[in-house]
């Protein structure tokens, strides 16, 4: 809670800020007038991102493996390719940190029930954004493409398994990412606030060598989804 009141306290000092410029006002005077007439352009983002597993299974169990979610954290680079007056090309590299607790039925001692899964992602998306007449300063936006992510913390070059309390997942994972945003144009510089979705096609799940274990025997698939909350400045 306290940190969506920092968010939510932020956008209200972006908000601020941007009407005391005339961002909003009736006839606000043009910032940026030219800047999307670049052929290419740069900028970063960070931000905050909230991680997920689903999870198929097998048969259907008595209990689902419960996934506690965590916030982490976003920083990355934007590289902005205009294809046309609307449509952009975009490269987001990213790191982004999460953090996803499972906790699984049946078991008496916590070590056993509990896996605590720490991901450190390199994410390289190639993203298509689609944006509307710009009003103003204001420019909303849609965006949307797939992605390649790395996770540097995936154990899987482990030979220990959820026997020896290490839980493990496959490094390399595809994605599709779908969302919006606003692009909002300040006295020297573009701010773009955006919200997207992230969902993983891939099956993660590195099983244990007992293939009958009770932490990964009767998964089907386990596949990330997540939600990304970017602040960009261009």
């Amino acid at each position: 809670m306290k940190k969506l009141l920092y968010i939510i306290l932020l956008l209200l000092s972006i908000t601020t800020y941007s009407q005391s410029k005339g961002i909003f006002s009736k006839n606000p005077i043009l910032n940026l007038e030219n800047f999307d007439k670049q052929r290419v352009h740069w900028g970063y983002f960070l931000g905050f991102n909230i991680y997920d597993f689903k999870i198929d299974y097998l048969d259907t169990p008595d209990v689902d493996i419960a996934v506690k979610r965590n916030t982490g954290f976003n920083v990355g680079l934007v590289g902005n390719l205009r294809l046309h007056e609307h449509i952009d090309l975009r490269f987001e590299p990213g790191l982004y940190y999460s953090q996803r607790n499972l906790t699984y039925s049946g078991f008496i001692k916590k070590l056993d029930a509990e896996r605590e899964v720490r991901s450190t992602y390199i994410d390289f998306p190639l993203l298509v954004k689609f944006s509307s007449l710009r009003t103003g300063n204001i420019r909303p936006y849609l965006v949307g493409g797939v992605s390649a992510t790395l996770n540097l913390a995936s154990n899987s070059k482990s030979l220990d398994d959820n026997y020896q309390q290490r839980f493990r997942v496959k490094p390399w994972t595809q994605n599709y990412q779908i969302g919006f945003g606003v692009d909002l144009y300040l006295e020297y510089f573009k701010f773009s606030p955006s919200i997207r979705g992230v969902f993983g096609l891939n099956d993660e799940l590195i099983r244990d060598n007992n293939p009958n274990s009770p932490w990964t025997g009767n998964i089907k698939s386990m596949q990330s989804r997540g939600i990304f909350v970017n602040f960009t400045f261009h």
